[in-house]
């Protein structure tokens, strides 16, 4: 559902960047969406200290957290923005929808070649479903490729975003609120300053402010749950989920927008919702053993988490704390989380 949710509001955000799209230049409104994304997180996150009163249950980024957090940054929010804007420069706006489906295929690659995630058929299946909706989706009909440069370019964008969603995963037992809040703060005014130092002009403050709340909702709330997301499912299977957003987006637009049910959004719908339908059902269990770790995050007492507290440590729950894990050799259900990185 969190994977779900977040294509949902990123998907939705397309048609009201649509709108916004007409009287704002594409890289600048790129940098006010991070701005609002990080700004309204930030917010959030005060309100959330003030109405709780106590400590806070998710554990914040810290050691060698920053480096992946780092990592992701600069691919996901200030290499890729930029890398698509030079691309879509060059490309045919039907050739550049259909290779920003690259994401999707070369998240789940990296994460499967590079990151030693286990990518099961039922999951390649769903994925490659998801994909090819997406692709029916995209296609204008038109033919042809204005040189290579263009296509490579949205190409390296696509990989820098695989590139960001497995750093973030590394990161995902953290508070998804806080990863969001200086993500956006950092990528914001960077691509601000870049859209105008490429001779973007200054928008009106109500297309600024208009947004910047798009951006709350869609690149702030909806990397949140992303976050969650790739904290229970890993990566490739939050990422074949956001995969959906493209279709969820086409269906807003016709709900809210009065655009036409076309039978290329049928299929692309039907292709997507069997994708969906098969990484869900994966059942992936077998008999496996954890490895001996120590680490911070929000957790539960439940079958993972078996350890005495000392007096200084949080009451209640959920709460964080540093906590050892013993070594345990069991068999349940599961999906590669943080929790369940081992060899196959």
């Amino acid at each position: 559902m969190f994977a779900l949710t977040s294509a949902l509001v990123f998907g939705g955000g397309a048609p009201a960047a649509k709108l916004l799209l007409e009287s704002i230049d594409p890289w600048l409104m790129a940098g006010f969406l991070y701005v609002g994304a990080g700004v309204g997180l930030s917010l959030l996150r005060v309100g959330r200290r003030l109405a709780m009163r106590k400590v806070e249950a998710e554990a914040g980024l810290r050691g060698r957290d920053w480096l992946w957090f780092s990592g992701a940054a600069i691919s996901g929010g200030i290499a890729a923005p930029a890398l698509l804007m030079a691309g879509l420069t060059k490309t045919p706006a039907s050739t550049g929808s259909l290779f920003l489906n690259l994401e999707a295929v070369l998240t789940v690659l990296v994460a499967w070649a590079v990151f030693r995630e286990h990518v099961g058929r039922h999951v390649f299946i769903g994925v490659a479903a998801v994909i090819a909706g997406g692709v029916v989706l995209a296609w204008q009909g038109e033919g042809g490729f204005e040189g290579f440069l263009g296509p490579l370019l949205i190409a390296g964008a696509c990989l820098a975003w695989a590139l960001d969603n497995n750093l973030t995963q590394k990161i995902s037992l953290s508070d998804p609120f806080q990863i969001g809040a200086i993500r956006g703060l950092l990528a914001g005014p960077i691509n601000v300053g870049l859209a105008f130092l490429a001779g973007a002009s200054s928008p009106a403050w109500d297309i600024a402010l208009g947004s910047a709340g798009l951006g709350f909702m869609s690149y702030g709330l909806g990397l949140a749950c992303f976050v969650f997301a790739l904290r229970h499912l890993g990566t490739a299977r939050a990422g074949a989920f956001f995969a959906t957003a493209p279709f969820l987006g086409a269906i807003i637009s016709v709900t809210a927008l009065g655009e036409p049910v076309t039978i290329q959004l049928g299929v692309a719908g039907v292709l997507m919702a069997f994708g969906a339908w098969f990484i869900v059902r994966d059942n992936h269990e077998h008999e496996h053993e954890h490895e001996p770790m120590t680490h911070n995050h929000r957790h539960r007492h439940d079958l993972h988490h078996r350890h005495d507290h000392a007096p200084d440590d949080p009451p209640g729950e959920p709460h964080s704390h540093a906590h050892a894990h013993v070594r345990l050799r069991h068999r349940h259900p599961h999906a590669p989380d943080e929790h369940h990185r081992h060899r196959h």
